[in-house]
């Protein structure tokens, strides 16, 4: 396999780092990037050759709307595809079918998917959810899928696997209207929030404002503030950030359909 695209929604870099190591076992000479993240990102394109890997953070059960909006400008012509869900340790439930169906109607074949795990966007170091996952284990294990994949490639073998969820697929929950907040005494204005949020909800000037009806919760603001100045600390993400502690605290191994 000579080309490997790799397109993918990664606010804190999880799903990114789950979908490199899959493309290093397949073992492309060439990896080509499609990041979507961040506001602007679209690409325009039909792939007509290769592999792709479409990877995708699970929010509450679905794919973030937001991802889906940047996926619509990609195209394919019948090449094969990797699908990558990557949730925080508590269920990725329809989000692998619905990454499934866009994909065909984009024009990919799908020879495979995997559910991995990834710190959840809620975790903190005093309530932490899969803190530090992907691992070196988890990665491992991804590098050991794409391997199999690329047997597969090999095998001529275009089959797409039965893969865990349901159609129709479960209700998204409404996002909007709770966001993280600023510190004004540990802010220093670099502007880092501003830089990772993939909606555009941020702005730095004077001060940090958020706009908190298209903040999409996924705390990657939080992530790059090396001065800790951003927390969420909303009672609603309090009160669920408690529950999958409690409920969430047995590791998940990933799951792969091949």
């Amino acid at each position: 396999m000579q080309t490997a695209h790799l397109i993918y929604f990664s606010p804190t870099g999880t799903t990114r780092k789950a979908a490199e190591a899959i493309a290093q076992g397949v073992g492309a000479s060439k990896v080509i990037h499609y990041d979507l993240t961040l506001p602007g990102a679209t690409f325009d394109t039909v792939l007509t050759e290769g592999v792709a890997v479409i990877g995708i953070p699970v929010y509450a059960g679905r794919l973030p709307e937001l991802c889906l909006q940047r996926l619509q400008a990609i195209r394919a012509t019948r090449i094969p595809a990797v699908l990558v869900a990557l949730y925080g340790n508590r269920e990725f439930d329809d989000a692998l079918v619905e990454l499934r169906d866009l994909s065909v109607a984009k024009g990919f074949d799908i020879i495979a998917a995997g559910a991995f795990i990834g710190e959840h966007s809620f975790s903190t170091p005093s309530q932490p959810i899969a803190a530090g996952r992907p691992d070196a284990e988890d990665l491992k294990k991804a590098v050991q899928f794409g391997r199999q994949v690329a047997g597969k490639l090999r095998s001529g073998n275009p089959d797409t696997p039965d893969m865990d969820g349901h159609v129709p697929y479960k209700d998204r929950p409404k996002f909007g209207g709770k966001a993280p907040q600023t510190d004004v005494g540990q802010c220093i204005l670099c502007g880092k929030c501003a830089a990772v949020c993939p909606s555009g909800a941020i702005t730095v000037a004077d001060s940090v404002t958020t706009d908190a009806e298209n903040c999409i919760m996924c705390c990657a603001c939080t992530r790059a503030c090396d001065n800790k100045a951003r927390s969420f600390t909303h009672p609603w993400i309090e009160e669920k950030r408690a529950i999958l502690n409690k409920n969430c605290a047995e590791p998940k191994m990933p799951e792969i359909f091949i």
